[in-house]
């Protein structure tokens, strides 16, 4: 057994080591993703006027409409109280070839033009730093290929924590002396005074223990951001009671003799249902997120804040419409509705630095640190066990001759 679990630890951290690199060091970025986004491209964020009220999502859709008619509006989100983020494609194959932006940026409060970028493409220089590392850090910058990838990384880094674990402990046998947790406090510990392979040995074994709840956490919220609609929804399903959004949005609604609902009338259809769907599960509206239309599914998501959500920022809580009828497809929370979303939203939540203030995008930031030094060390002692290993193989060789 321990031999299987050490097999499986070496190669399965050989691996992901370098992607647990990237992953850990673009991380450790994102968990200030403003505030770099900020420093980099301030003229994309104008000052906030109290006094000024934002315009509705739909204004904002209307507005991204007029500044780029050959593009269709797709999503409008308000992710910063400075500035809407406007996602629009191509409304033909023909604009697709002319069209260079997929993102509009506005002054919420005015609907003036700050930019447009193609969100994560380098080429456009530092407007784009930020969506680039948040792309690579996501998908390694390869799309739906790299998104599945990291999805698989994710899966053999959530086992490898287990068999990680498993290794810590100490052998059961009788003779070694001592209770199992007076054995098993070795491994908790760093010699700072040991030999330079002996510190970096503790480093790993001592630091992976005692963020090893972190570490599964972080493991297993991967696997929801990039196999969000296979396993993660499978094994959640067969544990607790879980709802996802895209369920309902995953498969194109019947077709309908209405025309396509504006971006007005589908706010107002919205807004009127948040109202009455809020009174009857009792929950309190704070503001607006997003608002996105999908061609794929015809239908229509608002994205709000309420009480129920747990993040610091912005808001998961989701009602979505037919956008051809209007009818309600569905009212999600984020928590207290169904137990697979509401430990879905605490993931989120968690992986993001998205909850418990600055204090814990600290943290966060430098977990992706630790993240990189335990893949690093973990290298180096493969290493040294390996060289160890080929100096023996040659002392035996020169021995027999």
């Amino acid at each position: 057994m321990r031999q299987g679990m050490l097999l499986l630890h070496r190669w399965v951290g050989l691996v992901i080591t370098v992607f647990l690199v990237v992953v850990g060091l673009t991380g450790s970025l994102l968990a200030f993703y403003s505030e770099l986004d900020r420093l980099l491209s301030p003229r994309l964020y104008p000052e906030s006027r109290p006094t000024i009220a934002r315009l509705g999502i739909a204004q904002l859709a209307d507005k991204a409409a007029e500044l780029a008619p050959q593009a269709q509006v797709i999503a409008v989100t308000l992710r910063e109280v400075e500035r809407a983020e406007v996602r629009v494609a191509p409304r033909s194959e023909a604009d697709a070839d002319t069209l260079e932006f997929d993102t509009l940026l506005l002054d919420p409060q005015t609907g003036e033009e700050l930019g447009r970028r193609k969100w994560g493409d380098l080429s456009q220089g530092r407007i784009n730093l930020m969506p680039f590392i948040y792309r690579l850090h996501n998908e390694l910058a390869l799309g739906s290929f790299g998104l599945w990838l990291l999805g698989i990384i994710a899966l053999m880094w959530t086992l490898d924590c287990f068999a990680g674990l498993y290794l810590t402990l100490p052998a059961c046998r009788r003779e070694l002396g001592g209770s199992f947790w007076q054995r098993w406090q070795v491994a908790w510990r760093i010699k700072w005074r040991g030999g330079p392979y002996r510190v970096v040995y503790d480093l790993h074994r001592a630091s992976s223990l005692w963020l090893w709840l972190v570490l599964i956490v972080f493991a297993w919220s991967s696997v929801y951001m990039n196999l969000w609609d296979t396993v993660y929804t499978w094994t959640t399903r067969a544990v607790l009671d879980y709802q996802p959004s895209w369920t309902v949005v995953a498969e194109p609604t019947p077709p309908s003799t209405h025309g396509r609902l504006s971006w007005r009338e589908a706010e107002k259809i919205l807004l009127r249902q948040t109202d009455a769907q809020s009174r009857l599960h009792n929950v309190q509206v704070l503001s607006p997120v997003a608002l996105r239309y999908s061609p794929e599914s015809g239908t229509y998501t608002y994205q709000f804040r309420t009480n129920r959500d747990v993040q610091d920022r912005l808001g998961m809580t989701e009602l979505i419409i037919d956008a051809h009828s209007g009818e309600l497809l569905a009212f999600l929370l984020p928590s207290g509705q169904y137990s697979g979303n509401t430990v879905s939203s605490w993931l989120s939540a968690l992986h993001k630095a998205n909850v418990f203030g600055l204090t814990y995008r600290i943290f966060v930031c430098m977990l992706g640190l630790a993240i990189t030094m335990l893949s690093v060390t973990g290298v180096i002692i493969w290493w040294k066990k390996r060289k160890a290993q080929l100096q023996s193989r040659m002392r035996r060789k020169n021995g027999v001759h």
